[in-house]
């Protein structure tokens, strides 16, 4: 409680007393010992979340469908529930939506979806803050939805899993935001390298889509976190490669250009996924109009319609992803798992389904480059590897096609693999899907749902400069003070000029053209001149440096600087016509997020003499 003292005139002053000091509290939070010693806590917790989360899919998908990974073993009934047949695939999706339906929608919405974007909002524009529960829920969620048929990835959930562990733990410490920023990204990284066994990856994929950022301090947190949760990982799970595929060569360097057209193909084809996940999960806003916890369960019956066709799409799918590597399956079928596999996770989503969307795009672009791999082939059979080489390369350019995180792709499929011998051609193929997804959309499949909602991921990470650098002179400048004629006598312009919001008005001529501009300290200077009677504003005009409407206002800047006090003119688009007014107020406005767009009420012709500079 507060104390309470007086002064001499009766006015009463509050004193507050500082909390007491908490010395271990301030070296965590304050010191470069502390940080590590929270990165080694997070890694660790994040690798211990891994393994309890692989252990619940393999547990619900078992409960669920009566095998480790339905996926792999085509229309085999469930040993639980014999008499049902193949068609307990339409039930399983609905039982287990049933549960987690509910669950997200009373204890966590921030659970739903693919978790990966919910991470980069947090970060970006909530300082890093995720509710504590969103650990236990998106765990329990996504391991029922992807138990129960959910065609989606184990990679979103850990994300958010580990980051929102990452995040209690400094709430907990009470860090300053710039260090739980980077705690929620040693959550992302521990919990992606224990997933996949990739330790390098999982800080690659923190830094260059969480944090977006490569600050050597972020950088050596988050490696720790990652080494630590490997090492839990690779004690519980083992140390063998992700996925275990055939060892690939290169027929010849004529090959290069076959990786490049890959990236193209299959580059666009991550953002078709992309639009095709998003338009979905629009069309199933819109249908629905019951209660959003019953949706999961609703949905559910559309989704076992697609497992009773192609129980291939059956959870994860990392089977059916290595069989199509592998060879096993003709082009017709690799074209028909590729589409469906976009159908059925967009589905997923859609009704409200957790899990990731990192593992979809491996499997669409593991499936569309055998395609092409197997016409590559086929047109030139002695000069083209296997097939199954290029769809391993399609599983890189899928990814930087929907993420366009180029880093991570080539990383994470090295490491996914241990195939050394495809770097060469992965980094190819994914610098040109990268770029190829550049072209196509502005937007990824982690910031088209942040767009959506009307957050600007580039804005936040930018600051006050990037807003100058995207807001245009047109939005913030402020209508021209109205002008006086050129042959007014300084006497009587001088009313007009003081009572001017910016102490400047505009000079025009017989001919109605844009002479320049007289200033309230140039009218003041003229009268106290004793012969100042024959004066005209004509006499004292002067031509201040001007800005178009088009440009931006950090090109604005060295305009404005030279002209202290007063702003500076905006003219339009072909230099001829002064249609507004730019103020050193209205940059300030819109770096507080706060301009407003000028509505101009004279437009004046420039003199066709001088064009402005």
């Amino acid at each position: 409680m507060g104390v309470r003292s007086s002064e001499a005139r009766g006015a009463w002053r509050w004193s507050l007393p500082l909390p007491a000091s908490t010395p271990w509290r301030e070296w965590l939070g304050g010191s470069r010992g502390g940080l590590v010693v929270l990165a080694l806590v997070i890694g660790a917790g994040a690798g211990g979340g891994a393994i309890v989360f692989r252990w619940l899919i393999t547990g619900f998908t078992h409960l669920l469908s009566g095998h480790d990974d339905y996926s792999a073993v085509g229309h085999l009934p469930n040993p639980h529930l014999p008499a049902l047949g193949p068609w307990f695939v339409v039930l399983a999706p609905v039982v287990a939506g049933l549960v987690y339906g509910p669950l997200v929608y009373r204890f966590a919405p921030e659970a739903r979806g693919h978790g990966v974007p919910e991470v980069m909002y947090a970060v970006a524009e909530r300082g890093g803050r995720i509710p504590p529960q969103v650990t236990i829920v998106k765990a329990l969620a996504s391991a029922l939805c992807i138990g129960g048929g959910g065609s989606v990835g184990r990679e979103g959930p850990i994300v958010q899993i580990g980051s929102a562990w990452g995040s209690s733990v400094g709430r907990l410490t009470r860090i300053p935001e710039r260090r739980l920023r980077i705690l929620v990204a040693c959550g992302a990284a521990g919990g992606i390298a224990a997933t996949f066994n990739a330790p390098v990856a999982g800080p690659f994929f923190a830094m260059e889509l969480i944090l977006r950022d490569f600050a050597a301090e972020s950088f050596g947190a988050v490696v720790l976190s990652s080494v630590t949760a490997t090492v839990i990982g690779r004690a519980a799970m083992g140390n063998e490669p992700f996925l275990d595929l055939p060892v690939f060569t290169l027929r010849s360097g004529w090959e290069y250009g076959a990786f490049a057209l890959l990236g193209v193909v299959v580059g666009a084809i991550g953002v078709v996924f992309t639009h095709v996940l998003y338009r979905v999960e629009d069309l199933c806003d819109w249908a629905w109009r019951g209660p959003e916890w019953l949706r999961p369960a609703a949905g559910g019956l559309l989704l076992g319609g697609v497992l009773l066709v192609l129980p291939q799409m059956y959870g994860v799918g990392y089977p059916v992803l290595s069989n199509a590597i592998g060879g096993r399956y003709v082009l017709w079928m690799l074209v028909v798992l590729m589409a469906a596999k976009m159908l059925a996770t967009s589905l997923t989503i859609g009704i409200g389904g957790s899990g990731g969307v990192f593992a979809p795009s491996l499997f669409i672009g593991a499936m569309g480059g055998t395609a092409f791999g197997v016409v590559a082939h086929h047109l030139f059979p002695a000069a083209t590897a296997a097939p199954g080489m290029y769809g391993l390369i399609g599983m890189g350019a899928a990814f930087a096609g929907a993420t366009r995180a180029a880093i991570t792709a080539v990383v994470i499929l090295f490491e996914l693999t241990g195939e050394y011998s495809i770097i060469l051609p992965l980094m190819l193929a994914v610098v040109v899907a990268t770029g190829v997804s550049r072209v196509l959309s502005r937007e990824t499949i982690y910031t088209l749902k942040l767009t959506q909602r009307g957050v600007d991921l580039d804005a936040a990470h930018a600051g006050p400069a990037g807003r100058l650098d995207r807001t245009r002179v047109a939005d913030v400048m402020g209508p021209c003070p109205h002008p006086i004629a050129a042959d007014t006598t300084v006497g009587d312009a001088s009313r007009v000029v003081w009572a001017s919001a910016h102490h400047v008005v505009p000079v025009v001529g017989a001919d109605g053209r844009y002479r320049g501009c007289v200033t309230a300290a140039a009218v003041a200077e003229t009268l106290a001149d004793t012969e100042s009677a024959a004066v005209t504003v004509a006499d004292l005009a002067v031509l201040p440096r001007t800005v178009t409407e088009t440009s931006t206002l950090a090109t604005a800047l060295d305009q404005l600087a030279d002209e202290p006090g007063i702003g500076v003119p905006v003219v339009d688009h072909s230099g001829e016509t002064v249609i507004g007014w730019l103020t050193h107020g209205a940059v300030l406005g819109a770096l507080r997020g706060a301009a407003t767009t000028g509505s101009p009420r004279y437009r004046l012709p420039a003199p066709v003499h001088h064009r402005p500079r």
